[in-house]
């Protein structure tokens, strides 16, 4: 309810108490606010990305990255997986496409100038050795990770960028693995990659400021808006995310309220464009189930908050991991 109606303000009165009120620019935020911009040209060397893994995020990483203008190849282990990750790219510039032009010849160009950017290879080593920028989103197990970045460190040039697209793993456990930590960051983009403008600039402690100013303005050559975070377990978004999803759990196993009313009330009352239980079902319950169990055995969060749940375990072992596991409500 606005302020004129709630009130019976004047609308003019109401523009200067909304803004204020809703909208304040103070002096904590000021205080406490840091900046995500960089220098201008910060990103001007990097033209030559290499992005690992061609799965659902490998794939998206590459197209969004071609379709801005970088030279991307994508790299897995066998034609097969890359061949399937290009079907990926094509299906969805295809989508993007319809949206963009009405122009059947607009869209076919759409497909052909961002292709044109993109290559692919299996050849891991060949691959890293002109890269500027090196994106990995492989498998999310942190022993995988650093024994390829081992590898990369050895065959990439000295001014050459690593990132990892992990949503829950230390950033700088990972890096440990290389001889170039002031170099290693996080970027975290978020699924479905061409449609969400958000990335999660990931900084160590020992991350330069040249490579985060470089980061920062890569993702917005992208046409993204990158956030700052420390490395900390789950960055920004999950760490909120997780606990929230796990709570609506807890909620179902108390047999306070269905999967499905808390989903309503989450979206009616709070304004959440999808409830809790419907986000885990396209998350998927393995992947909360694995972040969880992870963040648990780190030590690093609060126990509560990472607890175990009997019913996403049971669910998780029954193997009803995606929209399917509302079925047991019915």
């Amino acid at each position: 309810m606005s302020l004129f109606i709630r009130y019976g303000l004047r609308p003019s009165t109401c523009v200067a108490l909304e803004k204020s009120l809703f909208y304040p620019r103070s002096n904590v935020l000021s205080y406490l606010s840091f900046s995500t911009s960089a220098p201008s040209g910060a990103a001007s060397h990097v033209q030559n990305i290499t992005v690992y893994g061609s799965g659902l995020m490998g794939a998206s990483i590459v197209q969004v990255g071609a379709q801005h203008g970088f030279k991307v190849t994508m790299v897995d282990l066998d034609q097969r997986y890359l061949q399937k990750g290009l079907d990926i790219i094509n299906a969805s510039l295809k989508r993007i496409g319809k949206k963009l032009f009405k122009d059947s010849n607009d869209q076919e160009n759409l497909i052909e100038s961002t292709f044109a950017n993109i290559t692919t290879s299996t050849d891991s080593s060949r691959a890293a050795s002109k890269a500027d920028l090196i994106i990995e989103a492989i498998v999310e197990n942190i022993d995988t990770k650093r024994s390829l970045f081992a590898n990369l460190d050895k065959d990439s040039p000295e001014h050459t960028i690593f990132v990892s697209n992990t949503s829950s793993l230390l950033i700088g456990e990972i890096a440990e693995a290389t001889s170039r930590p002031e170099k290693f960051a996080g970027l975290h983009f978020f699924n479905p990659v061409p449609q969400m403008k958000l990335v999660e600039v990931v900084r160590t402690h020992k991350t330069s400021q040249e490579t985060y100013d470089t980061l920062i303005e890569v993702t917005k050559k992208m046409s993204k808006t990158p956030v700052t975070c420390k490395d900390t377990p789950g960055f920004i978004v999950n760490r909120l995310l997780v606990p929230y999803l796990m709570e609506a759990i807890r909620i179902v196993e108390r047999n306070e309220a269905t999967p499905q009313d808390v989903d309503t009330a989450m979206k009616l009352g709070a304004g959440m464009p999808m409830g809790p239980f419907e986000l885990s079902d396209f998350i998927g319950l393995d992947t909360l189930n694995s972040i969880v169990d992870g963040w648990r055995k780190e030590g690093k969060i609060d126990k509560n908050l990472v607890a175990p749940s009997k019913l996403l375990d049971d669910l998780v072992k029954t193997g009803l991991l995606g929209l399917q596991a509302l079925e047991f409500s019915d």
